[in-house]
């Protein structure tokens, strides 16, 4: 079986492609499908009144978009900027949003046996946004839904 079969087996047994990113210590996995594209990180613009964790927004091609710091939104200790610290894009419900994250590590493949029901414990992200935590090797990946995340109305990030 050549590696392109493989694939295709894997996504009709339900495998899900994750793009990989690291808040301090975590390690986090968002769908794939959701993101636009990868950029290192460049000051927004700040706009008044908004939440601590939303930096502001820049002009990406045209399209202004609002530029949340992950690691301030999920309360990390330090959120510093680095030549690591990169914006990822992303494409969600016809809306563009940008997310502050301290690097990117890779793409992962999981199939479902490797996914599992996160525990049911207080922590700076709802609940009902952490699809599970997926283990690959000795890496624990905490799976994250970045849209119903980027949706909630404690973003403060008004419906498109």
């Amino acid at each position: 079986m050549n590696v392109v079969d493989k694939g295709i087996e894997a996504v009709a047994a339900g495998a899900r492609e994750y793009l990989t990113f690291r808040l301090g210590q975590e390690e986090y996995g968002i769908d794939i499908l959701k993101v636009q594209e990868i950029r290192g990180y460049e000051a927004p613009t700040r706009i008044a009144n908004a939440p601590p964790f939303i930096k502001g927004v820049i002009n990406l091609r045209g399209t202004i978009v609002p530029i949340v710091d992950m690691r301030l939104r999920f309360a990390c200790t330090q959120a510093e900027y680095s030549s690591l610290t990169v914006v990822i894009i992303l494409n969600l419900r016809e809306r563009v949003v940008g997310i502050v994250v301290d690097s990117v590590s890779d793409v992962m493949e999981l199939a479902p046996e490797q996914v599992r029901v996160a525990p049911d414990i207080d922590s700076a992200i709802d609940a009902q946004c952490i699809r599970g935590l997926g283990s690959v090797g000795e890496r624990m990946l905490i799976l994250l839904d970045i849209e119903r995340l980027m949706s909630g109305t404690d973003m403060g990030l008004a419906a498109a």
